[in-house]
Formats: structure tokens, sequence, C-alpha cells
């Protein structure tokens, strides 16, 4: 097997593995937005602080670490080589489903999300601050999370968009 198949290998399985790392990450996204903060929303402030101080603190995992960053990183790498690539059929979806999640999913995340997660960590689920930031974290968070599953699942079409066109014309 030559460098260029298997480097055609290598890029098609990056973005299959993109694929399916952005749309599960676009999944559980897209569950947060659609029942999980509205129950948070629904209980008694206190109590969904430590909930989702909890599940802050649980999200970070082995597992949901490598679909999270593993998916940006093969984002990173597919997102120049569709540059190097443009001629390639496919090159311009690897481009767009790369830039969606890490714009509209990692930086969303780090620049949005993440900063109103260390707020809530940083408060007493039972006092008075608590219960005042948890009424705008509810809207907030969420309002973003929206825009993290909207890119995620954008991302994941982009690629088997790609996948798609490479399939007669060559790998992406």
């Amino acid at each position: 097997m030559g460098v260029p198949r298997m480097t055609n290998n290598l890029l098609f399985i990056l973005t299959l593995f993109s694929a399916l790392g952005s749309g599960l990450v676009a999944g559980a996204f897209f569950a947060f937005s659609s029942f999980v903060m509205s129950a948070l929303a629904r209980i008694p402030s206190a109590q969904g602080i430590a909930a989702m101080q909890s599940i802050n603190i649980t999200v970070i995992n082995p597992l949901g670490g490598v679909v999270f960053l593993g998916t940006a990183a093969a984002c990173i790498i597919l997102g120049i080589s569709s540059l190097l690539k443009w001629h390639k059929p496919g090159a311009g979806y690897l481009l767009a489903g790369s830039l969606l999640y890490l714009i509209g999913t990692i930086l969303v995340t780090m620049v949005c999300n993440v900063p109103r997660n260390d707020a809530l960590a940083a408060v007493d689920p039972s006092s008075l601050a608590g219960s005042n930031l948890w009424a705008g974290y509810i809207t907030g968070w969420t309002a973003w999370n929206h825009v993290r599953t909207a890119a995620a699942l954008a991302a994941s079409a982009s690629f088997i968009m790609a996948l798609c066109l490479s399939r007669d014309g060559g790998t992406p």
C-alpha cells in the first residue's frame, strides 16, 4: 500500500470519525437543550445548581474527551487537508464541517458555556447569590447550547456530504 493510499485511508477514517463524533456531540447537546435544562429549571434553584455542578464535573471524563476533543483534533487535520486538496470532491464540505465544529462547538463552549459553568461552580447552591446566578444561567447557557447543537449537527452533515461526494471521486 503506497503513501497516497494510506493518506487517503487515514483521511477517510478521520472524516468518518468526525461525522460520528460531531453527531454524538450534537445529540448530547440536543438532549440538554430539549429536556435536561428544562427539567433542572423546574426544580428549586439549590437542587438545580447542585445537579448542574455535578453534571459539569462528571462530563469531564476520558470517553467524553475522546469524542469532544478527538473530533476537534480530527477537524484540524481535515481542515488543513481540505485546503491542500481543494480540487478533490468534498473538500469544501470538509472545510465547512471542520470550521463549524471548531468555531461553533469548541470555541462557543470555551467562550460562552465554560465561563458560565465556572461561575456556577463557585457559588453555594443554597445561597442568594447562587439563586440569582441560576436564573440567568439557565437561559444564557441554554441559548449558547442551541448554537453548539446546531453547529455540531451541521458539521456532521457536512462530513457526511464529504464522504458521499468522495465515494465516486476519490477519498476526502
